[in-house]
């Protein structure tokens, strides 16, 4: 289902970036499940640049089960950036939630006016994908910005809709990355480094979706996946515990 989106990311950040792979943690970049009524695969793609220090996708195949893209790019810690976050879920075609947006490293008024105001003309194009939905694992006060792209919506509306709306964010993304500055003080530098490390913990500590590749991959799969591959600078409850 959204193999259309996966390929336009790929070619896009391919003319715009000279990419180069980033490596997975073995045995990471696929699985494939027989659980259940449907045969899952789960494949991920990671790569850099000078400008991205991270880009990752990830696509879960569940035939008409479940389709699933979630991405995230990080910035170079020489740029203070927001990260670019996306998630879209399918559910047998009919239950369909996206989410998209720049996600904001810090709230204060002067960082949101430089990177998240541009993104409002923007968002208004897409009044039907900005819904007033509840947040029951993330706080929307912290690491998402005004012009979350936020909705249930039905299959149709994703091919069309969305797949418009997930190109304009991606260009506008482009774009401020090509724009900005690059940083040079050691302490900005280190605070950006730092803001995006609390976002890897605060994002596994949350992250709903380590149930459901849980339910397909096994929880011990489901758990280095989570900390070796989406969010790798966060630690381990236990770890922390301990």
């Amino acid at each position: 289902m959204y193999t259309p989106f996966l390929q336009y990311l790929e070619t896009l950040l391919n003319q715009r970036f000279s990419l180069s792979p980033r490596p997975i943690p073995e045995g990471l970049e696929r699985c494939v499940s027989e659980r259940g009524r449907c045969p899952a695969t789960i494949q991920s793609w990671c790569y850099q640049c000078p400008e991205l220090r991270k880009i990752r996708y990830t696509y879960i195949d569940a035939g008409e089960t479940s389709q699933i893209l979630n991405s995230v790019i990080y910035p170079s810690h020489h740029f203070d950036a927001p990260l670019l976050g996306v998630d879209f879920l399918s559910f047998g075609k009919v239950k369909n939630l996206i989410v998209m947006d720049f996600q904001p490293l810090f709230q204060d008024e002067e960082y949101l006016k430089k990177y998240i105001y541009p993104l409002q003309s923007l968002h208004e194009r897409y009044p039907d994908l900005c819904q007033d939905l509840e947040m029951k694992f993330y706080d929307a006060n912290q690491y998402f910005s005004k012009y979350l792209l936020f909705a249930k919506t039905d299959a149709k509306t994703v091919e069309t809709r969305v797949f418009e709306a997930f190109k304009d964010y991606l260009q506008l993304y482009c774009q401020l990355i090509d724009d900005a500055k690059s940083l040079t003080e050691p302490h900005d530098i280190q605070r950006v480094a730092q803001a995006q490390k609390n976002y890897d913990q605060y994002s596994a500590e949350r992250d709903p979706a380590s149930g459901l590749f849980g339910s397909y991959f096994g929880h011990d799969w489901s758990e280095r996946f989570l900390h070796e591959f989406l969010f790798e600078d966060a630690v381990p409850l236990a770890a922390t515990v301990g």
